[in-house]
């Protein structure tokens, strides 16, 4: 268990401790991270029902056409309040990285200068702008979940992206000699990737439904994608390069999830939310 509470300490703000492995108890984190990711998503969807209850987020079909605007506002407010959570629960981990990886890869021109802006505490203009995009698709992706899915998603999409985060832990090769990033790097035989595979397909299934497995594969492709640019742009991985694909992959997923019910609330349905519905 000092795996689950290495991998709690290190990716939220949650008073787990690091547990007594040192090193050892995080080279073993990352088969915890989907359970982590899915953790997150809990409290994310918790929160979410505190603001359905509440009335700060309108309940599905509850808005009119003369209230058509201000639950638009609504429904954004309650989504940048969840997506800022996130980030609050996070300490903000993977945005930094993010930042650091947008002002990287397109801001220098050899390997050498890339790994020196990575190490670089400031930022520059490509971080400032993709930031801002990023958490802008983000915040408007939660708010055009439907009801039939939002509890499902919100679960999910956290625990995808750390599992897409693992995944490239495992295949590709980490870059630095001494790093944040690297007692996660490889070495662990896959098993680590099976068992976090493992608990995100299953968590998927359960939360989704066998559509959750679409998700899981754009995951998995949207963080390939990104590190296939950094190994050719850097020669590998870095701590900063994991928090990328993690945001990528949330990003990924929160799109893709709002696109799959554009056509039709009803056209997908979490389990989850069937649950929530009985309960009530």
């Amino acid at each position: 268990m000092n795996g689950l509470r290495a991998a709690l300490a290190f990716l939220t703000i949650l008073p787990a401790g690091a547990g007594t492995g040192g090193t050892r108890s995080l080279a073993a984190a990352p088969a915890w991270f989907p359970a982590v990711g899915l953790l997150l998503g809990a409290l994310l969807a918790a929160l979410d029902l505190l603001f359905g209850a509440t009335g700060l987020r309108p309940a599905s079909g509850a808005c009119d056409a003369a209230r058509a605007a201000a639950c638009g506002v609504l429904s954004l407010l309650a989504a940048a309040l969840l997506v800022t959570a996130l980030a609050l629960l996070t300490r903000a981990l993977h945005l930094d990285g993010f930042m650091d990886t947008c002002d990287a890869l397109p801001g220098g021109f050899s390997r050498a200068r890339r790994l020196e802006i990575l190490r670089d505490p400031h930022a520059g203009a490509f971080a400032v702008v993709g930031l801002v995009c990023l958490l802008l698709v983000k915040v408007s992706a939660v708010a055009a979940l439907p009801g039939a899915i939002r509890p499902g998603v919100l679960l999910l999409f956290p625990c995808l992206s750390r599992w897409a985060m693992l995944l490239t832990m495992e295949i590709f090769p980490y870059v630095r000699e001494r790093g944040a990033g690297t007692p996660f790097a490889g070495g662990r035989g896959r098993r680590a990737l099976i068992a976090g595979s493992g608990t995100a397909a299953v968590a998927g299934l359960a939360l989704a439904g066998w559509w959750a497995l679409a998700l899981l594969v754009l995951a998995g492709t949207a963080a390939w994608a990104l590190a296939t640019v950094a190994r050719r742009l850097l020669g590998g991985m870095t701590g900063d390069i994991y928090g990328a694909v993690n945001e990528i992959a949330e990003v990924a997923v929160l799109v893709a999830a709002a696109a799959i019910t554009a056509r039709g609330a009803g056209a997908v349905r979490s389990p989850v939310a069937g649950w929530i519905d009985g309960a009530g």
